[in-house]
């Protein structure tokens, strides 16, 4: 009773931990849909970070990357979404994307619909922002979609 129990705590404390970000990180929406959202609304494009609690190198990504001096300048500039893939929701999605491995990011135009790039592994933050950089330029020079007469 007591071993499962302190499994019970264990696992816990890890869905916790995987929703504290430290400081400086960029806003992540916890599911699809909702940053979806607000990329229609906001026309920014999209960041699926798919990840996981138990996975360091995401750990690693989450804690000296995404909230590092180098990317935080372009955080604004994205709509950016943590997906656990242990949730059932973002397990299905992931499947739907392919992701083998994790940490696993997909770089999505505004409308959630066309992929501008994707990133496996982890990544130093001056390469990460150099990326972001480049994404950007594709989701300006990609094709705007949805406007209407």
């Amino acid at each position: 009773m007591k071993k499962a129990l302190l499994v019970l705590a264990t696992l816990f404390s890890l869905s916790l931990h995987a929703a504290d970000f430290p400081k400086g990180s960029p806003k992540f929406f916890t599911s699809s849909g909702a940053v979806l959202k607000a990329a229609k609304g906001n026309g920014k494009p999209v960041i699926l970070v798919f990840s996981a609690a138990w996975c360091g190198p995401c750990q690693k990504m989450k804690k000296e990357v995404y909230p590092s001096s180098e990317v935080q300048p372009l955080q604004d500039k994205f709509n950016w979404a943590y997906l656990d893939i242990d949730e059932e929701a973002n397990s299905k999605l992931a499947e739907g994307f392919k992701v083998e491995t994790i940490p696993h990011l997909f770089f999505l135009d505004s409308t959630g619909k066309t992929t501008l790039d994707d990133l496996k592994d982890v990544t130093p933050p001056k390469d990460f922002a150099k990326k972001l950089t480049k994404v950007l330029k594709k989701a300006e020079a990609a094709p705007k979609s949805g406007s209407g007469s």
